[in-house]
């Protein structure tokens, strides 16, 4: 199943509860996730987070898990290098490696930094994945943030489905080429998927521009404005 983030928060029960609801919810749980700094109160957040976008929201735990799997991947091993390279103080591991060493104070840190990173991973996918972006810009636009902020996020968000997108189609190119089918051959066609990717996001870029351009694009994009109910 192809993740589709912009398709499930158009197609979920809460895409039209009221969009300020949903962003002060996750503006108010990030910051006191962050500044709590408690381990129980990390993991209460998740599962309360969780269960409103699988539960309520009914969104695919499949779907929920491809939106974890990435950003849970960077967390890891950000942490795995907190723990191994960072830190003074007593040792309470050695790995017999090069003289790499987990510490008690690094070791704390590396776990501390995972769970509270781990609490605002559902706040964000409980507005990202239930709020449609145009919806999440105008209430940004309403609440006065920068225009140029807002733009940048909406070109930001643009490029990037863009970027999955050739990725996802070179992929499959190589794999109906057997490219994946050795360890041999799974880098060279790594390698040469990022060289190519490189390039393709240039030419992109510069086809985005053009199109901006050829529609009158004057330095400032246009805002969703949902329609007044009588």
């Amino acid at each position: 199943m192809k993740f589709d983030m912009d398709y499930i928060a158009h197609n979920n029960n809460l895409t039209e509860a009221n969009p300020y609801y949903k962003l002060f919810i996750t503006i108010i749980l990030l910051v006191v996730t962050l500044v709590l700094d408690n381990l129980y109160f990390d993991v209460f957040i998740f599962l309360v987070m969780s269960i409103l976008i699988l539960a309520v929201a009914k969104i695919n735990y499949k779907s929920y898990l491809k939106f974890l799997s990435i950003p849970m991947a960077f967390l890891i091993i950000t942490c795995l290098f907190l723990m191994f390279f960072f830190g003074k103080g007593e040792v309470i591991y050695e790995t017999g490696i090069f003289g790499i060493v987990v510490r008690a104070d690094s070791f704390h840190y590396a776990v501390y930094t995972f769970m509270r990173v781990l609490g605002c991973f559902p706040c964000l996918g409980f507005l990202a994945l239930t709020t449609p972006i145009a919806k999440i810009l105008h209430c940004l636009d309403t609440l006065k943030v920068p225009k140029i902020l807002i733009e940048i996020a909406l070109l930001m968000y643009n490029t990037i489905f863009i970027f999955l997108n050739e990725i996802d189609t070179m992929k499959k190119a190589q794999e109906t080429r057997l490219g994946y089918h050795s360890y041999i051959s799974s880098f060279k066609s790594l390698g040469a998927l990022a060289s190519t990717i490189f390039l393709r996001s240039l030419d992109k870029s510069e086809t985005l521009q053009h199109s901006l351009d050829s529609r009158g694009y004057t330095g400032e994009l246009p805002v969703y404005v949902p329609r007044k109910e009588k």
